[in-house]
């Protein structure tokens, strides 16, 4: 199949990688605001490059992936929707809720399938989760325990277009939160500080945050998150049931000391994201293909992509206004 790309930065440039190496990717075209960059990595994969979305989508496509800047998302999926063509795009569909309401309300009725990307879906432990959950081994659950720690802050440009701390890195937690235990979350309380650069506060944001959410089933889940995790990139999900419990993410590269004297981790932790989950990446674009092929309907649709937003939302209000704050229900239609 021929598959269009979109964006050739840091991520764009590995889903254009990850592409290539797929048996069922035949060719790569691609595109890029800034040509340079998307010839070059065009060349390394052997592909094409397209000058602007009207040759790229009358390029003879079979799907396309959009890792363009966030602020880019909506008006591409509507573009490639419109032309009809399966589309996978990096979250978010959208910056606000609003925005987000009004792109999926412009593809109803389109029939092109959308995959939003979410990769810790793709996780093998984050997978194992979800069956533990559903298969009951666990027994009901009661408390869910999820971190996203970076270990260092990404640089001040980067922050006015992140959304903030909810929407840029707990937005994946709440995602996962959802989509291992099958349960929608219906309230969420949050705060946050600011104890490194001053530019988080600048922009309105805080590097450290916490958030409590209540699932409809009474579950309750506690969310970290921090620019500030010196030991190294650390990233898990722990699920407490009246049988068991279960965590993912804890491995010989997990960032954690024991103060007990225990001789683990033996190995070394992970620099960011991109190691953490290259082989879920992977997994992701390999699923997105059978999207493609119709083979499977989208595993992480724009509705999902909207719920884990609106859980971000109500966590922003929240610390800003030191209240819990009830989640938005699905869109209506």
């Amino acid at each position: 199949m021929r598959i269009g790309l979109i964006g050739t930065g840091r991520i764009g440039a590995v889903h254009a990688a990850t592409l290539a190496a797929l048996p069922a990717v035949d060719h790569i075209v691609v595109h890029d605001a800034e040509e340079r960059s998307a010839r070059a990595v065009a060349d390394r994969v052997g592909g094409e490059v397209a000058g602007d979305l009207d040759a790229l989508f009358g390029a003879g496509l079979d799907g396309v992936v959009i890792a363009a800047p966030t602020f880019a998302h909506a008006e591409l999926i509507v573009a490639a929707q419109r032309a009809g063509l399966p589309t996978f795009c990096e979250k978010p569909v959208a910056g606000t809720l609003r925005e987000t309401d009004a792109v999926l309300a412009a593809l109803a009725g389109s029939g092109a399938p959308l995959h939003i990307g979410f990769q810790r879906r793709f996780d093998a432990g984050y997978r194992e989760l979800r069956e533990a959950v559903a298969s009951g081994r666990l027994g009901w659950t009661h408390t869910l325990r999820a971190c996203t720690a970076d270990p260092t802050p990404p640089p001040a440009g980067y922050l006015p277009g992140s959304g903030g701390i909810f929407r840029d890195c707990s937005v994946h937690d709440y995602d996962s939160a959802r989509w291992v235990t099958g349960r929608e979350i219906v309230s969420v309380y949050a705060t946050g500080a600011n104890r490194g650069e001053e530019f988080f506060g600048a922009a309105g944001d805080v590097d450290t945050a916490v958030s409590v959410l209540t699932l409809d089933d009474g579950t309750l889940a506690t969310c970290t998150a921090t620019r500030y995790n010196g030991a190294g990139y650390d990233v898990r999900l722990e699920v407490c049931g009246s049988k068991g419990s279960l965590v993912a993410g804890l491995t010989d590269q997990t960032p954690l000391a024991s103060a007990d004297g225990a001789k683990w981790p033996a190995g070394t932790p992970h620099p960011g994201f991109m190691e953490r989950f290259r082989d879920a990446y992977r997994a992701e674009l390999t699923a997105f293909t059978e999207v493609v092929a119709g083979l499977r309907p989208s595993p992480c649709t724009g509705e999902d992509a909207r719920a884990a937003l609106a859980i971000a939302e109500a966590a922003t209000v929240s610390r800003r206004e030191g209240r819990p704050v009830p989640v938005p229900g699905p869109r209506a239609t």
